[in-house]
Order: C-alpha cells, then sequence, then structure tokens
C-alpha cells in the first residue's frame, strides 16, 4: 500500500505548478517540456519578453498560493483532437501531439483542478496538500533549445530545487555552496595547478609547478604501488599509423572523439596515415609482440603514464574533468585464463588501497556488462566469449566479496568492465577508475603464448586504470580535499617564516636542511609582519609552517604551525623530519 507521495511525485507536480504560475504571471507564453531531474526540475518556455533570475521569487510566491489552495491532479487519456482544443496557441505541445498521433501512442494530459492542463503521462501527487511549501525553490535560468537543435527556437529554461522538507532542501543548498567553494576549477586557479591559454586550445591544460608538483607525486605513489605488484614501465609515443588502430577494431568505434588523420609522406614517397594517440593499449599490444611468449612469461603487467589525446565537443570540456589532453595510469595485463581470477581481484585490492589513502569512504563498483542486440555494432560479434567473460569477472568478484552492481550495456566493446564511482567528502559523484577484461584485441593482433603442452594460446589482456587520469584524478582531489592536500601531495609542503631579517640566515639553513631531506620547502623572508606571513602561508593551504625568531635561533629548534590545527610547539628539526615521514603513505 502506498503511503503519500514519492519525491518524483512531488518534483513533477512542481513542475506543472510552475508552468501554471508562469501562465498567471506571463499570459501568451508558450510551454516546452518540464521533466523531473536529479535533485529537483525545471521546465522550459518561450517568453513574449525575457526574464531574469529577479523574477524568479514572483514565480515562488505563486507557486505557493497555488499549493495551499489545495489543488488535485487527475490524468485523463484523450483523444488526439480532443488534445489540440486543449492544448490550442501551444504550437510546441501541439508539434508533440502531432508526433504521439502519427506514432499511435495513446495521449494523457494532467489537470491541475480547473486552472491547469498539460500534456503529461504523470506522475503526480493527488492533491498539492502532499507538497511542502518550504521544501522547494526556484534556483536559476538556463537557455535551452527546443528538443536540443540548433536549428529550433531557443527557450528559457527554469531550474528547480524540490525536497520533502525544508530542511532536506536547506541542507542541499549548504552543499551546494560548499562546492561552489571547493570548485576544481576556481581554486585550481587561486592555488595556482593548472591554467588554459586560448593560444594552446581549449581543454588542453597547461601544468603550473604547483600542479606539475602534484603529478610527481601521484606517479611517485602510482609506480610505487605498482612496482611492488609486479608491474613493468614502458613508453609509447603519441601518434600511431591507421593501420593498427583499424587493426585494433579501436578506430570504427572511436573515430568520432579521436583528432582528424594526419597524411604523411614516408622516405619512399608513400602517403601515410596517422592518428594521434586517444589509448595506450595497442601500443601495449606490439610491445608484447615483440618476442615469443610462453606461460612461463606469464602474467606479463606493462604499465605506463601515457598522454593521449580526444577531441571532446566544445560544449562538453569541463575544466579538468572533460579534458582532449590527458595523462592516463593505464597499464595492461596479459595472463592465462587460470591466472585471471587473481590478477584482476589484484586490480580490485589496489583500488582500494588507493581508496583508502585518499579517504574515499563512499564508491559503487559497477559491473558493465553487453547487450546482444548489440553485438556487430557497439560490441565485438562473439556472443559465447561475450557470456564467459562476464561470469568470470561476476565469479571473481563473488568469490572476493567486492559488492558491485551490474550494468547492462555499458560493456567496452572487446568485453565486460568493473567501472568504479566515488564520492568527495561533499557527496560529488565522479567516475574516477576502471577494470575492463579484453577477450578479443590480443586476438586481433595475433598475440600468443606457449602452454605447458606445447600449443599456442591467445592470452587474456586486462586494462586498467585505478588513478584514472591526472586530470580527473586532481579535479577530483582539489574539490575532496577543499584544496588542503595531504603532506604528500601538497604542492608547497612547508612554509619558513623568519620573524625578522636577523633569522634570515638561519631560517635558510632550516629550509635547505628540509630539502635536503626530499620535501617542498618555500620561505618568506619579505618584510611583512609575522602574522601577514602566517595568513598569506594559509591563504596558500600550505599543510605546515615553521616559524624562526630569535628564541628559536638561540636553541636550535622551528615553532610549527598545522594547517587547520593552528600552534602545535617547538621542534628540532631533525624530529620535525622524522615527524614528517610518518605522513608519507609510501
Amino acid at each position: 500500500m502506498k503511503l503519500g507521495a514519492s519525491l518524483d511525485e512531488i518534483r513533477h507536480s512542481l513542475a506543472h505548478l510552475l508552468a501554471a504560475a508562469v501562465l498567471k504571471k506571463y499570459p501568451g507564453t508558450k510551454l516546452g517540456i518540464g521533466p523531473v531531474i536529479e535533485n529537483g526540475f525545471y521546465y522550459d518556455f518561450l517568453f513574449k519578453n525575457p526574464i531574469s533570475d529577479a523574477n524568479l521569487k514572483e514565480l515562488e510566491k505563486e507557486m505557493w498560493h497555488l499549493i495551499n489552495k489545495k489543488l488535485d491532479f487527475k490524468a485523463e487519456k484523450i483523444t488526439p483532437l480532443k488534445a489540440k482544443k486543449l492544448l490550442t496557441g501551444q504550437k510546441f505541445k501541439l508539434e508533440l501531439v502531432k508526433e504521439l498521433e502519427k506514432e499511435k501512442s495513446p495521449i494523457y494530459v494532467y489537470h491541475t483542478s480547473d486552472i491547469f492542463t498539460d500534456l503529461c503521462k504523470g506522475p503526480h501527487v493527488k492533491n498539492t496538500s502532499e507538497i511542502n511549501v518550504g521544501g522547494f525553490k526556484l534556483t536559476h535560468l538556463a537557455g535551452a533549445y527546443w528538443k536540443g537543435s540548433e536549428k529550433n527556437p531557443m527557450l528559457t529554461r527554469i531550474y528547480g530545487l524540490a525536497f520533502e522538507t525544508k530542511k532536506e532542501l536547506e541542507d542541499y543548498l549548504k552543499l551546494i555552496e560548499e562546492a561552489k567553494k571547493r570548485d576544481h576549477r576556481k581554486l585550481g586557479k587561486e592555488l595556482k595547478i593548472f591554467t588554459f591559454s586560448d593560444l594552446v586550445g581549449p581543454g588542453l591544460p597547461l601544468w603550473l609547478p604547483n600542479g606539475a608538483a602534484m603529478i610527481e607525486e601521484l606517479e611517485k605513489l602510482a609506480k610505487e604501488m605498482e612496482r611492488r605488484a609486479g608491474y613493468l614501465r614502458v613508453k609509447t609515443p603519441h601518434i600511431a599509423k591507421e593501420i593498427m588502430y583499424k587493426t585494433s577494431g579501436h578506430l570504427p568505434y572511436y573515430a568520432e572523439t579521436m583528432f582528424p588523420p594526419m597524411i604523411l609522406e614516408e622516405e619512399t614517397g608513400e602517403k601515410t596515415t596517422y592518428y594521434l594517440k586517444a589509448m595506450n593499449c595497442p601500443h601495449h599490444h606490439q610491445i608484447y609482440a615483440d618476442e615469443p611468449k610462453s606461460y612461463r612469461d606469464l602474467p606479463l603487467r606493462l604499465a605506463e603514464y601515457g598522454t593521449c589525446y580526444r577531441y571532446e565537443k566544445s560544449g562538453e570540456l569541463f575544466g579538468l574533468m572533460r579534458v582532449r589532453s590527458m595523462q592516463m595510469n593505464d597499464a595492461h595485463i596479459y595472463c592465462t585464463e587460470e591466472q585471471f581470477a587473481d590478477e584482476f581481484m589484484a586490480v580490485i585490492k589496489m583500488y582500494l588501497k588507493y581508496f583508502e589513502i585518499f579517504g574515499i569512504n563512499k564508491y559503487i563498483m559497477r559491473f558493465s556488462t553487453h547487450n546482444k542486440e548489440g553485438l556487430g555494432k557497439k560490441y565485438i560479434d562473439n556472443e559465447k566469449l561475450w557470456k564467459k567473460t562476464e561470469a568470470m569477472v561476476r565469479d571473481a568478484m563473488e568469490k572476493g566479496k567486492i559488492s558491485f552492481i551490474e550494468v547492462p550495456n555499458e560493456a567496452a566493446f572487446y568485453g565486460p568492465k568493473i567501472d568504479v564511482q566515488v564520492w568527495s567528502a561533499i557527496g560529488k559523484e565522479f567516475t574516477l577508475a576502471t577494470n575492463q577484461v579484453d577477450f578479443a584485441v590480443p586476438e586481433r593482433f595475433g598475440l600468443i603464448y606457449t602452454d605447458k603442452d606445447g600449443k599456442e594460446k591467445t592470452p587474456i589482456c586486462i586494462h586498467r586504470a585505478p588513478l584514472s587520469t591526472h586530470e580527473r584524478m586532481i579535479g577530483f582531489l582539489i574539490e575532496h580535499y577543499a584544496g588542503i592536500f595531504p603532506f604528500w601531495l601538497a604542492p608547497e609542503q612547508i612554509a619558513i617564516l623568519p620573524i625578522s631579517e636577523h633569522q634570515n640566515s638561519y631560517a635558510k639553513k632550516t629550509k635547505e636542511h628540509l630539502e635536503k631531506h626530499g620535501f617542498r620547502v618555500t620561505m618568506d623572508d619579505s618584510n611583512n609582519t609575522i602574522g601577514k606571513k602566517i595568513r598569506e602561508a594559509e591563504m596558500k593551504k600550505i599543510p605546515y609552517i615553521a616559524i624562526v625568531g630569535a628564541a628559536e635561533e638561540k636553541i636550535g629548534t622551528i615553532n610549527i604551525r598545522k594547517q587547520g590545527k593552528g600552534p602545535i610547539g617547538e621542534m628540532k628539526i631533525e624530529h620535525f623530519v622524522e615527524h614528517l615521514k610518518t605522513e608519507i603513505p609510501f
């Protein structure tokens, strides 16, 4: 038995009430569509005269008024003729009616008592008394083409948030404000981590010294983790011949996201087509094929922080999250069928170790499988191997007691995969890591190994990228930590602040001592007051501040402050060094 309205019903009903309020305040407005979205709703309108965000408050008040009237929502199945009469003058709605009529689909409208009728299948609340007046808020306007096509009119989209209670709304608004403060684009600029240049091009980030330091630390972490796990490091070029991508099968599936081909003339006078590298895997396959392999050589784990290039559309570019140049934490594991489960789960365990290091507490493992109807189109046409490899992944995850959700029709074109969704400290969701099975491409390249019985077999390949790309990972970490990075990752780790110029020499010696131990140290020997020096270091979110004055110089100590905790006391520099070493996870 259903008790009360669902959140989706509330949100959908609010979209209709918004449309009713708009027609009341702005007669003659043409209505688009008003669906439910994550955390709220929107509705598209064609106004006679433009409106602004300043007009949203009056629309909210009109919606409150409608809610308090306790209006009923009732569905009605109607004929195309009746629909056209009810929606006279609403050209976008009439266009939808004609489409439904052509498709011979049933036509439904929803009546909000006798004040408003909309083309809609629902569902909705039974009565507006089920809606909490304080639980919604109209947030902003945006432009949106009718049906998403640039050929159609530009409409005004009004967005709204909606929750069951006023407290839930307030909590979410606080989260939004915190997210704005943590926006990696904003903090990335303030902390001098990365920038973009019109002369370089959109989606092509330039890493500033602070960003480069973070990249180096991430690579140190990954390389050490991979060294312990038996990976071998390789390097591959940024371009390759078209024939390689055709052989791998990538070109038909990735052509739209690859940069245009380059036609180059070889020494022979022959013209050859090259592409910028969009993925590392075909290159690694060529390294595998360099010399014969036996079962004794497997598993073979090849790792590379390889730079790849993908032509993301301009409208899809977003800070570091969607870029055209990306440095991938990539590796390919070549193994036998018998080795598969152990190798696959070793990658999963590596994920979990990284989550522990970065304080990622919420995540979901998404097991992406194929769809039979996509064989030969979206996926390699081999139903038998699809079922076999999907069963292998499912079995490995279940035996490893790793929770996952199964998502059909989301596999890579060459095999099933585990994608990892993670949530930052403020609950923002990111797609961060992947662990993919490839049963097809090694065979396309003729990759083989000699088994114990002397027979040639094709290895299974596992594609994995636990730390995603530098771009996406650092974007995530900026927001996750709000720019206050753990000591080992911080671009500037320690700031030495002499109280006066008389301590500059001692401060310099302290700096050099810390640098000898591999720490990233800055020194502020300006004429500013110590208070201002401290404030500026804290604004830069430097983990440790070491203050040196006459008293510290006299007894050979430094006075330590920690970001977010304030003063922690005096310490001999040797003891400080030992303390810092405990904050490095590898």
